[in-house]
């Protein structure tokens, strides 16, 4: 049975141990190994995930029998209805199984209950996830390219899900 709950300060190094799972498949052939590493360290560390709730991004847990598959963050922008999903993710595994969807859901239904009148996202533009967003009705309203340090940069489509 799957479940899906807040996830508590305790727990960040759950989150850290999914991304360091996840991330090698999901970006091993977009991403050089290099920036690859960068990005987790940078995003990933326990201390960057502390910084990150202290930001307010609202970090949930996906659970498969009591195991941990997946997460994802969001939160509000600054003095808006516009919400933000940082981060979706579930093991590999898991693609395929509605556990992506059911993560979405569950923020799309969170936002909503806080009066959102939309949830952007930032994905990789060689990223196949765009297509699942895509299906779930978001559509690219703009492309960025964001630098991160290091030389490295993000080059993204910035996608909108009205409501």
């Amino acid at each position: 049975m799957k479940l899906i709950r807040e996830a508590a300060l305790s727990e960040l190094s759950i989150i850290h141990d999914l991304a360091y799972s996840i991330w090698p498949s999901a970006y091993g052939n977009i991403l050089s190994q290099q920036q690859l590493d960068y990005m987790l360290d940078k995003i990933y560390s326990i201390a960057s995930l502390q910084k990150q709730v202290e930001e307010h991004h609202n970090f949930i847990l996906l659970f498969e029998n009591n195991i941990p598959i997946g997460f994802a963050s969001f939160s509000s922008e600054e003095n808006s209805y516009v919400y933000h999903l940082h981060k979706i993710y579930v093991l590999p595994e898991q693609h395929g199984t509605g556990s992506g969807k059911m993560l979405l859901n569950y923020v799309i239904n969170s936002v909503k209950k806080n009066n959102a009148t939309s949830l952007t996202l930032n994905v990789n533009r060689h990223n196949k996830a765009r297509y699942f967003y895509e299906k779930q009705g978001f559509i690219v309203k703009d492309k960025v390219d964001i630098d991160i340090g290091n030389g490295y940069f993000m080059n993204d489509y910035i996608m909108e899900l009205l409501f």
